[in-house]
């Protein structure tokens, strides 16, 4: 198999006779004969195959036959899944990365019994979309766009809440006795202003009653009382906005601003507080009947045809009587009250509107009956032929009235306490789906970062225009490390005892999984790991640093990275011993460092994988293959930049190093203890 891979022939895949045997005629093959290039295909009589291209097939089909319309798409399996795959994914590593700064509306879904609509799905289709064929971003803005509009129109469908598993279809309770407790608990900063429109009605009552009714004491200290009451009313909800436009006021009133805060989020507090504002709204509408003249009235209606004109000088004053409708359009408007309050419980408002409703008829169509008897009387005195029946006496068109508006009220209150509900269901439940997104947000960020360098995984996360280039950076001054474990390959073995090799290879993950517990150390923040091939061990230092800044900095400072390399390779050797006492092992480890300039970059489109390229990176690793057990190997130019960072080198001699010829190499002596920057002490 191996001589094979190394015949084969350019963009052609070379396969043995036994390869060949398992691929049960998937693919066309040409035997081509190999014997005269390679001895060892000769000698063992072994026949070798090269893989047709499948595209290439199709392509000299389609150039030989027109398709016909329809059969375009009859392919082979194969191929199709080939075409497939150079489709997906993006051209260039996080290329539609930027697309997901908007973030999903979310990743749960709104469940009811007629459908299930998951907001997460938007964004799969989105991703499946944006997989199969390369769009634009206007073209993948509008489709998402219009499978918002979509997901909208049916969140306001209320078919998709009638029969929902959150809420009671009578009471419009919440089924979950928790849920329940925190919608009633809730804040409600909005209370302020349904004050402030209770306060209109009840100055439009006034204006009604002043200009229509007797100006008598009565009224006149009814509604005083009534402005104080709703003015405290006011004051105390308004307290944080008045203390907004009066930022410089004495310490002394510094906890005024809390009592509009208590009275938005204190449940037991805003009610009452509502509950007194309406009260004077529906009390003020009615209270100054009881002030209207004495009911002698009632009396002279009996004999008002036989008076004639005489009798209507005894009857009370005409513009008392003319006021009588109008206190009917002030009770309406008492009713119109208590739907102001739109958070208010149905339960409350339904309570408040039956007492009004009773009170209002009680008084309009029994104790105060006289004053609509008079009305009339007044307006058709001795023309019974044209009086208006009895459905158009004020009194019974005002009870109709309140009937009418006490109905409506409770529909409409019942619908907005509906709302409001699922007002509040809707904000929990994006609520919390915003919280998913956000962790799944930070779990992504965790995992990108521990795939890439945080600097670099900042670029791809961040709106940034670069994210659609390649990312490199060039570092004039990077420090490489090679670390390996040369005694693991014989302590490798696949038998029963260690199951195949598993046991081994856990003790390997153990030791690279300490190794990495380092990199999580302040000490070695600045220490990248770059990958592991087998059992060695790759980082790099000095990758954060902007092209140019090193020269603008002095050589100790610029070397301060290549004395960290050096403290981490001792860290790891003796993290490695630590492992050794623990697991009866002797292994040792052979460090190679190098520095100078390295190109860092992404590669990868699906799997992006951060990489660093570079004679600096070549070097190191001929500094670890060519080192020695328990010693850290680096270049002469390496053990110079130590020196000048307080670090002993003692000269190995000159070596052999493939494609490099002769270096000088030196050891770095870890057994003396890291001094300030002194002489040559270069052996």
């Amino acid at each position: 198999r191996r001589r094979a891979r190394v015949r084969e022939a350019r963009w052609r895949v070379h396969i043995t006779e036994a390869t060949l045997s398992h691929l049960d005629g998937v693919y066309a093959v040409e035997e081509i004969c190999c014997w005269h290039r390679d001895p060892y295909l000769r000698e063992n009589k072994i026949r070798t195959f090269l893989v047709i291209d499948p595209r290439a097939e199709e392509e000299s089909t389609n150039d030989t036959l027109s398709p016909v319309s329809g059969e375009g798409y009859k392919m082979r399996a194969s191929v199709r899944m080939t075409r497939y795959l150079e489709s997906w994914g993006a051209a260039k590593p996080f290329a539609n990365l930027k697309h997901l700064d908007n973030p999903p509306e979310s990743a749960g879904s709104v469940r009811n019994n007629h459908s299930e609509l998951s907001l997460g799905s938007l964004n799969q289709q989105k991703t499946l979309e944006r997989g199969r064929v390369p769009r634009s971003p206007d073209e993948d803005l509008e489709g998402v766009d219009e499978k918002f509009f979509q997901l909208i129109e049916q969140l306001n469908s209320q078919k998709q809440w009638k029969k929902s598993e959150d809420l009671n279809r009578i009471t419009l309770y919440f089924k979950e006795q928790s849920l329940e407790k925190e919608y009633r608990l809730s804040a409600l900063p909005s209370f302020n202003y349904y004050t402030a429109c209770t306060f209109l009605v009840f100055v439009s009552n006034f204006l009604i009653q002043i200009l229509v009714a007797d100006k008598t004491v009565a009224l006149g200290v009814s509604y005083g009382i009534s402005f104080f009451l709703f003015i405290l009313l006011l004051l105390t909800c308004f307290a944080g906005h008045l203390a907004k436009c009066f930022l410089k006021g004495p310490k002394a009133l510094d906890w005024v601003p809390s009592i509009s805060a208590a009275v938005c989020t204190q449940p037991w507090l805003r009610v009452s507080l509502g509950v007194v504002t309406i009260l004077i709204v529906l009390t003020m509408a009615v209270l100054n009947l009881f002030f209207m003249p004495d009911p002698w009235c009632s009396s002279q209606l009996q004999n008002s045809t036989m008076v004639g004109t005489n009798a209507t000088q005894d009857f009370v004053p005409m513009k008392s009587l003319f006021s009588v409708p109008y206190y009917i359009y002030c009770c309406i408007l008492g009713f119109l009250s208590c739907s102001l309050f739109l958070h208010m419980n149905f339960e409350l408002k339904l309570t408040m509107l039956t007492l009004c409703l009773v009170v209002y008829n009680v008084l309009f169509l029994h104790t105060h009956s006289w004053l609509s008897d008079c009305y009339v009387a007044r307006l058709y005195p001795n023309q019974t032929a044209l009086r208006p029946g009895v459905l158009k006496e004020p009194k019974m068109m005002g009870a109709i009235s309140f009937f009418v508006f006490f109905f409506t009220l409770l529909a409409l209150g019942r619908q907005n306490e509906y709302y409001c509900r699922l007002d509040f269901l809707w904000k929990k439940k994006f609520k919390k789906e915003r919280e998913e997104i956000e962790t799944m947000e930070n779990l992504n960020r965790v995992l990108l970062e521990n795939v890439l360098p945080a600097h670099v995984a900042q670029l791809f996360i961040g709106q940034n225009l670069r994210n659609e280039d390649l990312y490199h950076q060039s570092c004039e001054c990077a420090c490489v490390l090679f670390a390996s474990i040369p005694d693991f390959k014989e302590f490798y073995s696949e038998s029963n005892v260690n199951r195949e090799g598993l046991e081994c290879l856990r003790l390997l993950n153990e030791i690279i999984a300490d190794f990495d517990e380092l990199l999580l150390k302040p000490k070695f923040s600045g220490v990248e790991k770059i990958k592991t091939i087998g059992s060695t061990y790759m980082a790099a230092t000095g990758l954060n640093v902007a092209a140019g800044q090193d020269s603008q900095q002095d050589v100790e400072r610029s070397y301060s990275h290549l004395g960290i390399m050096v403290e981490f390779a001792m860290a790891l050797a003796a993290k490695l011993d630590i492992i050794n006492k623990h697991s009866f092992n002797s292994f040792k480890l052979r460090v190679g460092i190098n520095h100078g300039p390295v190109v860092a970059g992404v590669i990868g489109a699906q799997k992006p994988q951060y990489d660093i390229w570079g004679n600096t990176v070549n070097v190191a690793s001929r500094m670890e293959s060519t080192g020695v057990l328990g010693k850290i190997q680096v270049t002469e130019e390496t053990a110079k930049a130590l020196e000048t960072v307080g670090y002993t080198c003692s000269l190995r001699g000159i070596i052999k190093v493939k494609g490099k010829g002769q270096l000088r190499t030196y050891f770095v002596c870890t057994d003396t203890a890291r001094s300030g920057p002194q002489g040559p002490l270069l052996s």
